[in-house]
């Protein structure tokens, strides 16, 4: 069973630091990339980010490039969404996904999902 399962959201102030955490398993992790969505009410989900677990190769939206950081652990089980400098427009709720298909077109971040975690709650006071 595909399983993707989000921890490490939370309220933050303005400025601080969060690390979101996605543990993965029930495939290969060569067979997919893993990217993180978020959703804002009322807006549209926007792909933030996405790591080929197969070569490391990493991938950001315009509007967290270097403000957020994706990594993996060395097994692959586990990928990180390191969020700093967090603004109150970074509250949202972050979804973690197995995505097929990933690129970036004028700095938006497409991606294409196959399996979904639960998502996570950011929530950045001002």
């Amino acid at each position: 069973e595909v399983q993707l399962v989000e921890s490490g959201g939370g309220l933050v102030q303005a400025g601080g630091s969060l690390r979101l955490s996605c543990a993965v398993s029930g495939f290969s992790p060569d067979d997919y990339g893993i990217g993180w969505f978020r959703q804002a009410p009322g807006k549209e989900r926007e792909g933030v980010s996405c790591i080929s677990t197969s070569d490391g190769s990493t991938y950001y939206a315009d509007s967290v490039k270097g403000q957020f950081t994706i990594s993996t652990d060395n097994a692959k089980s586990t990928v990180y969404l390191q969020m700093n400098s967090l603004k109150p427009e970074d509250t949202a709720v972050y979804y973690c996904a197995a995505v097929h298909s990933w690129g970036l077109r004028l700095g938006i971040l497409h991606m294409e999902s196959d399996y979904w975690g639960q998502g996570t709650q950011v929530t950045v006071s001002s």
